[in-house]
């Protein structure tokens, strides 16, 4: 599996003084552009993979489960996500979210989406319809044409 989950650090002291709890996730590279999104409960998101940056999700409401699919050989495997979970998805890495309850996720980017060439290549990895920039979805053919972060 190439995603895996990122584990944050914690001054304790954050803790211990009463106001709650301050937890610190550092990437690998340095974070050019961030989304907030949302994922309504029984959906998906994903379906592709990224072939010019690495990607970290942090889910911040909700649950679901990462997957990961080898395209060549059809391995499955995946990171169930709760409320404060983060994952690294390195590039090229073809990946879907599915909604398990209503979801509230940042993505954050190591390169700007619109400074790619190929942001995106989309894949039905047979977990659910894609996503809106998937080709094959009506939506993408009547209301996603234009749209940069398809």
């Amino acid at each position: 599996m190439r995603i895996k989950s990122i584990k944050p650090a914690c001054n304790l002291n954050t803790i211990r003084d009463g106001r709650g709890a301050i937890f610190t996730y550092v990437p690998d590279a340095p974070i050019q552009e961030f989304t907030y999104q949302f994922i309504n409960a029984g959906k998906i998101r994903g379906n592709h993979c990224h072939p010019e940056f690495d990607e970290y999700i942090l889910l911040v409401e909700g649950s679901g489960v990462e997957v990961e699919k080898d395209p060549e050989t059809g391995e499955e495997s995946y990171i169930r996500m709760s409320k404060g979970e983060c994952i690294f998805i390195p590039r090229n890495t073809y990946h879907v979210f599915l909604a398990i309850t209503d979801c509230q996720s940042v993505s954050f980017l190591t390169k700007r989406w619109d400074d790619c060439k190929v942001p995106i290549l989309h894949q039905n990895l047979g977990l659910g319809e894609g996503d809106h920039g998937d080709p094959k979805n009506a939506f993408h053919h009547t209301q996603n044409v234009t749209a940069p972060h398809a």
